[in-house]
């Protein structure tokens, strides 16, 4: 997932997140804690007490956040029970884990501010992985059309007997993060060796994302085997460098199936994303149906300057200083809202979650119809920090420079902030914000303010220095994909599917609960393709299978990768039975 943000790759981590990686959400987990008495203080207030007396009886919470019945395929049924036997061998885990580690000793990284493709020899890392695969999915390279975009990004086209079905589109990414030589030393398993213990493989890039790369690319590769031939499209989408922004390959991917394809021309897109995460006793999926939009602002002060021994009351470094502290204290507030994919994901977890206490249970229950309840349920969830930072648009100054030398003032100094942006609000209320935090504070110190190309100050007025803020890279909130379409409903049954047919022997149930993704992957540049666009992978089952991710120590579970693989073929089945 991006590089700035590894949290959730599912819900709410931070994608990536640390959007981190697919990890059991911990938020709500602290705040079930003290909910209970939290709500039990509120009820003191009158204008908070009627919630309790709301018409929503529990029983029928269900029908807040439904739940599709398992699907599985019936045209298919035989070849999908075959392959679910398959998939549930050692022989075949051995297969996947095989795939997996080979792909992981296979270095790929991705660096800010690479050059041209053909000039900076760091995309020379791409070669060998994609020369690879051609090796490593012999049927998928011989049965499936390949075009190679810009080099380094590949479409494979898997042609159905039917053109007149929208096609199905899987993307993943296959560059990964360095791996720092200052902590090569410090992992259990060298970072590239594709080490299996018995449980796990671990290397950079063995769960994000060449988990995502095996698993489609091996899906296909055994439908192959068994002579399946598709009456829906499926179509591949690899990127290399997602990990920096994804400007060369998803950027140049996206242009490419636009023009073969045209605009909304997929019946879904699935990339990277949300897994499953155990909330209130609940066992809960989470696709994201939306990911924040960002803005990266660049702040920066200009001054005379001179010898320090004779600094003025305020160097520009000091006034840079004072507007970032000016900035944390007044930061976006956050209120929860609804008709937003984060409301949808608690409205989920009030009708399903077993553990949730009653009284919070009630307020969100009640929130949709009730400003009162929403600003009950608001006052206890804003109180934990993550969830804070998912529900609204946060601010974070991440890179800071200004002078030269210790005996010259400084002439200029600044600071990057980066902004997450709510799926209600938009650059432009971002940017304008930003804007008028910097007026007193520059009047204070008599500088002129150009905020985004537009003199805030008075034209020719006498001025100490000067201040601008101008962007560095925009990118709106992403489309919101509709939850009650039979794309989701798809998808959702699949999830289950797979899940009961993976666990059929333990009594643990699994729901579906659209959510949001606080990074962004690769779909940033797939808006005009599809409305349907999810970033689920399958990829976190009971809080296993993850490590470390973007850091020391990642590895991968293999029973999780094998489970993977019994998702995207229940998908891929489901989807060309399907009428979407």
């Amino acid at each position: 997932m991006d590089k700035g943000c590894k949290t959730q790759a599912g819900l709410l981590a931070p994608v990536g997140v640390q959007p981190t990686g697919v990890r059991r959400v911990r938020w709500p987990t602290l705040v079930a804690g003290v909910a209970f008495l939290a709500l039990l203080h509120l009820l003191v207030s009158p204008s908070i007490r009627p919630i309790y007396h709301s018409p929503v009886p529990l029983g029928s919470s269900a029908l807040i956040c439904p739940q599709e019945t398992s699907l599985a395929p019936e045209k298919s049924g035989e070849l999908w029970n075959d392959l679910t036997a398959l998939h549930a061998t050692n022989d075949f885990l051995m297969r996947a884990v095989g795939q997996l580690s080979a792909a992981v000793q296979i270095p790929s990284e991705s660096f800010d501010e690479m050059g041209p493709i053909g000039e900076d020899e760091r995309w020379l890392s791409r070669a060998p992985f994609v020369d690879h695969l051609a090796t490593a999915f012999p049927l998928v390279h011989t049965s499936l059309e390949l075009q190679k975009v810009n080099t380094y990004g590949l479409m494979y086209i898997w042609q159905g007997s039917d053109a007149s079905l929208k096609p199905l589109l899987l993307m993943s990414h296959y560059d990964v993060v360095p791996v720092p030589p200052s902590s090569a030393d410090q992992w259990t398993h060298p970072a590239y060796s594709g080490y299996f213990d018995g449980k796990n493989i671990w290397g950079r890039g063995s769960w994000d994302d060449k988990a995502g790369i095996i698993s489609k690319l091996l899906t296909i590769e055994v439908l192959l085997e068994k002579k399946f031939v598709p009456t829906r499209t499926v179509v591949l989408s690899f990127g290399f460098d997602e990990e920096a922004s994804g400007a060369q390959g998803a950027g140049h991917l996206a242009p490419a199936l636009l023009k073969r394809f045209g605009p909304d021309s997929f019946a879904m897109i699935l990339d990277e994303g949300g897994g499953t995460a155990e909330q209130f006793g609940g066992l809960f999926a989470l696709p994201s149906i939306a990911e924040k939009g960002f803005a990266n602002v660049k702040i920066e002060v200009q001054t005379p300057g001179g010898h320090s021994s004779v600094p003025p009351e305020h160097t520009s470094i000091g006034m840079l200083a004072a507007l970032i502290v000016h900035f944390e204290n007044n930061a976006p507030v956050a209120s929860l809202e609804v008709d937003t994919p984060i409301f949808e994901t608690l409205q989920c977890w009030a009708a399903h979650a077993p553990d949730i206490p009653g009284l919070l249970k009630r307020a969100i229950l009640s929130a949709r119809t009730s400003p009162v309840a929403l600003k009950a349920v608001e006052a206890i969830l804003l109180k934990d920090p993550i969830f804070k930072s998912i529900v609204g648009t946060t601010q974070a100054v991440d890179v800071v420079s200004g002078g030269v030398k210790s005996n010259a003032l400084p002439e200029q100094a600044q600071a990057l902030v980066n902004h997450r942006i709510a799926t209600k609000s938009s650059v432009n209320a971002t940017l304008t914000r930003d804007a008028e935090l910097t007026r007193d504070l520059a009047a204070r110190f008599n500088l002129s303010v150009t905020a985004f190309g537009e003199l805030l100050t008075p034209a020719g007025a006498a001025s100490f220095g000067s201040l601008s803020l101008t962007t560095i890279d925009t990118l709106e909130p992403a489309p919101i994909s509709p939850s009650d379409a039979p794309a989701y409903r798809l998808l959702a049954g699949t999830i289950r599917a797979t899940f009961h047919a993976v666990h059929k022997d333990e009594e643990k149930e699994i729901f579906v609960a659209p959510t949001l993704m606080a990074g962004n992957t690769d779909t940033r540049f797939y808006w005009s393709l599809s409305q349907h666009i999810f970033r689920y992978d399958h990829s976190s089952i009971v809080g296993e299978g993850i490590g470390e991710v973007h850091t020391v120590d990642e590895h991968f579970r293999a029973a999780v990768l094998v489970e993977m693989i019994t998702f995207f073929t229940t998908l891929v089945l489901n989807a060309d039975e399907a009428a979407l």
